[in-house]
Formats: structure tokens, sequence, C-alpha cells
């Protein structure tokens, strides 16, 4: 089933505002696996218009037979692209809102943003560095005293800068996770509740993947430290940060974090995990995601999540002095197909095919995935939305290159 759409649905189940506050608690894990699940009950209606004013034809069409091709060839139930120009928005999509149906993907349908939560926290970091609350160069043991100590990881010598950058020397936490291992330990262990301090000290039964500041490393153990010392600076939530400094002034209505709560509010696709030598996809709509917390667990939609990326490149939530410091980059690798990425704070720089780069920071979950994707100081960009996770990886960066092919048309 092939969409291509202007306007947004007419109503959809918005979570109370009270929910908004009460959830904040979840985050992400694994490079690939990091966002959160659940959404608050209780709903009041919405319409938020998109311009009447498509994307151009050839445009859309590179974009449609893209976005089809990652259904058909790889399994995907779904997929669904917003294509971003100024304060115009052209939505289309691909595939069904749930396997065995007919129900077509939502437009603007809430889904987890995982590691995207990252670009959030790391704004609110930045945020208060500007106003002299903290440094970047502050040390975790600092903030959070003793707490990053044994098999060789200790706070004294990590920074502030490193954990945003993955620069850390960190190990990752996520393979100590029952629910990436398969479906037996998925179904077994999907509404487990885990601390902060939990988490950390998964991760530490590890030996450091390096000296802190020599290289790039993905870690969400940073990002989970990271919202810890939000709360040691402020003396709130992190999540209660990123709300009244990031979604309330950006009036981001359909952005939240989740709470323990497992569900996602309408409408929504549902959400599809596919282990590694599995045969169908597990429906893994519903999940405490309390294993992400600050490392990923915000819920949001397409034209949220472009309102927030506009804000942030365009220069609403930074000061140019920390804008600047979140733009810095170290080498990140490649995308697959070759293409050099770059880390900042919180925000990866990638390389155009066509030449130049764009900002982002995809989301990878238990289930739902998204790649985005922003040029020209946030004017123009992509968000692209997958149901289906396979086998925690995108076997072919045929998302990274509907990127590409997206910001690239109009070169």
């Amino acid at each position: 089933m092939t969409r291509i759409r202007t306007s947004a649905p007419a109503s959809a189940a918005r979570p109370r505002s009270g929910a908004l506050r009460r959830g904040f608690a979840l985050g992400t894990v694994t490079v690939a696996v990091l966002t959160a699940a659940l959404a608050a009950p209780g709903a009041a209606a919405w319409a938020q218009p998109q311009s009447q004013r498509p994307a151009g034809d050839s445009e859309r069409t590179v974009i449609q037979k893209a976005l089809d091709d990652i259904v058909r060839t790889e399994g995907v139930v779904g997929a669904q692209a917003t294509l971003v120009d100024g304060k115009q928005r052209t939505s289309l999509s691909s595939g069904t809102a749930e396997r065995g149906t007919d129900r077509p993907m939502p437009e603007q349908g809430y889904f987890r943003m995982g590691s995207n939560t990252k670009t959030f926290v790391s704004t609110v970091v930045l945020q208060l560095v500007g106003e002299g609350r903290m440094q970047l160069d502050d040390t975790v043991e600092k903030h959070l005293p003793g707490l990053v100590r044994g098999n060789g990881n200790d706070g004294r010598k990590i920074t502030v800068r490193q954990l945003l950058q993955h620069t850390s020397g960190l190990p990752d936490y996520a393979p100590h996770l029952p629910t990436l291992s398969g479906e037996e330990q998925f179904q077994k262990h999907r509404f487990d509740q885990y601390t902060q301090r939990q988490l950390v000290a998964m991760a530490l039964q590890d030996r450091p993947v390096g000296e802190p500041g020599s290289s790039f490393s993905y870690s969400n153990t940073g990002y989970i430290l990271a919202g810890m010392i939000i709360e040691k600076v402020t003396g709130r939530p992190w999540s209660e940060e990123v709300h009244d400094r990031i979604i309330e002034p950006l009036r981001l209505r359909h952005t939240f974090s989740p709470g323990d709560d497992p569900r996602l509010p309408q409408p929504h696709a549902k959400a599809y995990m596919q282990y590694k030598g599995a045969g169908a996809p597990v429906e893994a709509t519903e999940v405490n995601m309390s294993w992400g917390r600050s490392a990923g667990d915000l819920i949001t939609t397409s034209n949220d999540l472009a309102r927030f990326w506009q804000g942030l490149l365009g220069g609403k939530l930074l000061k140019p002095d920390q804008l600047a410091e979140m733009q810095r980059t170290v080498p990140a690798g490649e995308l697959k197909g070759g293409m050099k990425q770059r880390a900042g704070l919180g925000i990866f720089w990638s390389e155009l095919g066509c030449g130049g780069g764009y900002w982002g920071h995809g989301g990878t979950t238990l289930g739902h995935l998204n790649t985005n994707g922003f040029t020209d100081k946030g004017k123009r960009g992509a968000i692209v939305l997958r149901s289906t996770n396979l086998a925690l990886e995108d076997r072919d960066g045929r998302t990274e290159r509907l990127i590409d092919q997206a910001l690239c048309a109009k070169k």
C-alpha cells in the first residue's frame, strides 16, 4: 500500500499534560536500540495542518520509490517519510500500520524517538553551560562522586564533553539487557523496570573500550550519566528540564517522556522486532523502556521532530557559543555506503553524496526506527520512520540513502 499526502489527519489522541510530567523517566540503549515505548492514557483532540504545497513531482517520485523498496525488499511492515522545506511539509508512506491488515501508515502517528532523545539532553546540558551552572570540562566525579568506578572505569578522568561526544571510553550497558537477546527473553522481560544506577552498574561490569578522549565509541551509558548530571545540577528530573526548556518553548505538543507506561497514544503504527535467526517479526508495540531513560525515551511525531531540529539549528534553543560547541565534531566512522560521519555533542554530521553534509541523530528501538537529516540551519530536512527493526540493523543502509536522496533532490 502506497500513499502520498500533504495534509495531516484531522485529529489524534494526545497524552494529558499531567501525564507529560509524570512520565519523565525513561531513555535508550544500544548503539542501535534507543528510545521509549510508553505513552500516557487519556487524550485530547488535536489538529496539526500541513502546507498544501507538496514537494516537487520528481522529488516525491524518488522518495516514494525508495520507501516502496524498503517495504518490498526488506520485509518492513510500514515506512513513512516527512519532507521539510521551511514551514512546508510533505508526507509519503508505504506498507501498512499493522501486519496482516490494510490499515495505512498514519501520516503523523506517534513513534518512539529513540536516540534522538540524546540531542534533547545534550541541548539542556549546553543550556546549563551557557548559564554558568556547569562546564563541559567538568568531570563526572565532580557531579556524581564515586559513581563511576570499577574495572578500569574512572569518573575522575571523564568529562561531560566526552559523555556527550561518545569519547568517554565507557562501555555500553546494552549487551547486558535480556530483551535484546531474543524473542523468549523479550517476552519475559519486556515490562521490566530499571533505575539509572542499575543501568550504570551494568555497564561497569565491563572494562573501558578506550581511554577517555582518545576516540569515538558510541555508549548509551554516557547519556544516562548526562541525565543524572542534569538532575544533580538543577535538582529536577532530566525530563522536566527537557519539557520546560525545549518542549514548551517550541510548542512540541506531541512530544513527551512516557515514564513506565508501555503504551503509545493513537494514532500509531505497530512496532515489530525481528531477532536474528528468528522467523516472523515479533509485535513489540508495548514495552517498558526504562532501560533507556535519558539515552532515548522520548515519544514524538514527525512534525514535532522537524520543529525541534529547525528550532535547534535555527538558533532558538542555544546561544551561538553553545551551538558552536555542539557542532564541533570528531571522526565517527562511515555510514553504510561509505559516506563519512562525524560526532558532535548529541548530534551527528553526515556526508551527502551530492556534496556537503547534514545534521541529525537517528534512533532505533525494539520496533520503531527513525533517521533524519537537516541542512540550511534547519530549513530543509527529511525524517524517515520504519515500523520494523530487522535484527537491530538496517541491512544495507537503504534508510540512510533515502535521507541522502531527499536532501540532494533540490541541490
